[in-house]
């Protein structure tokens, strides 16, 4: 007993096809719209959000007659903030100013819980901010947690002190951060010839850690070979 198929239809079979392709362009479409869309949806939230939370944090301290809050003006705090940081900064350089700042410091200097706290918070905002600095300049691999395992870290200076001492060649500090939250982690003390230095920008390696590796940067170092084999190539033509 033999059983005979239908032929297939071209007609269904050009309708199926039509029908696939314009649901995969459809579908190509709203992620491409979802692509454009989020980065930047996203920016403005966070950015709105940490806006709202200064002028929170500000109006309190604004009369009430003078709060921005009644005139419907967003973003007065956060202008507020930045103004009153610039004028301190300004009158800290003066004579005035720097003989107020030691006086601040020797009386934290006696206080015996908060002398510790106010040292090492000083000390970290001084060196991010520090236009000398070698903190978070340069990308680096190395073999961490073993041998054949590489991980990403930031060179955040050149040990020193105590540590320093235990050893007779040049040691760094190598901060390691955590995935995808990068205000955490681990740091680390290496000998210089042990760490290898990337072209990336700190940018962009601070990028591809919280991405978790999805947000890969080109590779800068082979740009200026493609450079001259394509002006080889030109030349050659």
């Amino acid at each position: 007993m033999s059983t005979d198929v239908p032929p297939s239809n071209p007609q269904d079979t050009e309708a199926e096809s039509l029908h696939m392709g314009l649901g995969g362009r459809l579908r190509a479409y709203f992620f491409a719209g979802v692509l454009v869309t989020a980065p930047v949806a996203i920016t403005f939230f966070i950015a709105w959000q940490f806006i709202k939370f200064v002028d929170d944090q500000v109006s309190p301290l604004i009369p009430s007659h003078l709060n921005p809050e009644k005139w419907g003006i967003p973003g007065f705090g956060l202008l507020l903030m930045v103004v009153s940081l610039t004028l301190i900064g300004a009158l800290t350089a003066g004579f005035a100013g720097r003989l107020v700042v030691r006086l601040s410091d020797a009386v934290l200097a006696r206080m015996p819980v908060l002398r510790g706290i106010y040292s090492a918070v000083k000390q970290i905002f001084e060196t991010m901010l520090a236009q000398k600095a070698n903190a978070f300049r340069e990308v680096v691999l190395i073999e961490y947690p073993r041998a054949g395992i590489w991980t990403m870290g930031f060179i955040t200076g050149t040990t020193g002190g105590e540590v320093r001492a235990r050893f007779d060649e040049e040691m760094v500090n190598v901060f390691v951060p955590t995935t995808p939250n990068p205000t955490s982690g681990f740091l680390l003390f290496l000998r210089r010839r042990d760490v290898q230095v990337l072209d990336m920008s700190v940018e962009d390696g601070i990028k591809m850690v919280v991405s978790t590796g999805i947000v890969t940067p080109p590779d800068k170092s082979d740009q200026p070979e493609r450079s001259v084999l394509t002006a080889a190539s030109r030349s050659n033509r």
